[in-house]
């Protein structure tokens, strides 16, 4: 186990933030298999879930519960990725209070390249640490796809720019981010074929509140 050398923000800041993508998406995107981002507030009774899918083999998911959250990630091009003893040293090395997450087979955890974790009262992430030098030093994918969880509004604004090939308001991103209120206008600033009500549906599953 290492602490995590990425700047994650706190549970959460990470959960808001995580619902904010989801958000937007939801908004730009109202195909919901195109998007890249989504959040889901009731995954079950006790856990909520943010995921990204990029649709090249690339994902993450993220579980919020009373345990913390923790982090599933894989990056199919780095030499990690897939790693069977990675994934064993997760089962070892993760809580066993985190055990809905590890067991969960909708993520996968077999097949993943890093993995973080961040109980409710730790003072900092982990992260879980490959036995092999070489592999726990290699780049992760994490860097990458963990980025607009944590860079700003002009971040999404370039990728938005990149995937979606629209030009969106970065002020608008903003008030995303910021959790602001829903209003026709921001939700038109993002997708004007969208509908306030179409919107503010979006937001119930995900759990965006201002």
């Amino acid at each position: 186990m290492q602490s995590l050398n990425l700047a994650l923000p706190s549970i959460l800041s990470l959960c808001r933030r995580s619902q904010a993508l989801a958000m937007l998406d939801a908004i730009i995107c109202p195909d919901w298999e195109s998007r890249y981002f989504s959040f889901n507030a009731n995954w079950d009774t006790l856990t909520s879930m943010g995921s990204m899918r990029n649709g090249e083999g690339d994902d993450w998911f993220i579980v919020f519960g009373s345990f913390g959250a923790a982090i599933r990630g894989f990056a199919h091009e780095t030499m990690i990725a897939g790693n069977e003893q990675l994934a064993r040293e997760v089962q070892v090395q993760v809580p066993q209070a985190f055990a809905s997450f590890l067991s969960e087979a909708a993520f996968e955890m077999d097949k993943l390249s890093y993995c973080y974790w961040r109980a409710t009262d730790d003072a900092c992430w982990q992260k879980v640490a490959h036995p092999d030098s070489v592999l726990a030093a290699s780049d992760d994918g994490s860097a990458t796809f963990l980025a607009m969880l944590i860079e700003p509004a002009d971040c999404y604004h370039a990728f938005a720019r990149w995937y979606f090939e629209l030009e969106i308001p970065i002020a608008a991103i903003q008030s995303v981010y910021d959790h602001l209120l829903l209003t026709e206008k921001l939700v038109h600033s993002l997708n004007p074929n969208m509908s306030l009500t179409q919107a503010l549906e979006a937001a119930l599953e995900i759990g965006y509140v201002a």
